[in-house]
């Protein structure tokens, strides 16, 4: 009877472990860099990477509260980083926008202390390279999947111990007996 072969999922998932950890570290001492919070780094990654956004809209990728994205708005203006302008469309709304000087500060930190993506490659072959690509792209889609279950789980889990916590009426109690 022949054993299975190990499929390196456990080594995967220690390194990945690793990896996640390492990240999220990096991007502390980023945002530390930039006189931000690790939250208001991340949301304003977001807006570099889409460019213009509404607070709603900037509330829903993140998970967070309206109430939170417009305290990260606030403090990412007050920065310097982005610029609010009314949405055209709706003049309720405001498009946020990065502050392209800012941008360059931003993109220079990366530069400056960020992964040597060509240290990091050399040697590989590109079929290894898309391997790599490949893996990153499926991880993130899991990892973004994994986020909005969390998110729905903690909504769902919130409702049932704010209905338990909810106060009873004596009127209603004696209605229903």
């Amino acid at each position: 009877m022949s054993q299975p072969v190990d499929s390196g999922r456990e080594q995967l998932a220690r390194a990945a472990r690793r990896h996640s950890t390492a990240t999220v570290l990096y991007h502390h001492a980023v945002a530390e860099r930039l006189g931000l919070g690790p939250s208001d780094h991340k949301c304003l990654d977001l807006l570099l990477q889409h460019g213009e956004l509404t607070g709603s809209r900037l509330a829903r990728m993140t998970g967070l509260t309206t109430g939170a994205v417009t305290g990260v708005v606030a403090r990412l203006e007050a920065a310097g980083f982005l610029h609010r302008r009314p949405d055209p469309a709706d003049g309720r709304r405001q498009l946020l926008r990065p502050v392209p000087e800012r941008v360059e500060e931003v993109a220079a930190v990366f530069a400056e202390d960020g992964p040597d993506l060509d240290r990091l490659t050399a040697g590989m072959t590109r079929e290894q390279v898309d391997a790599v690509l490949t893996f990153l792209s499926r991880a993130t889609d899991e990892l973004a999947a994994c986020a909005s279950r969390l998110r729905a789980r903690a909504l769902l889990v919130g409702a049932a111990r704010a209905s338990s916590r909810a106060p009873t009426h004596p009127e209603r109690a004696e209605e229903d007996a």
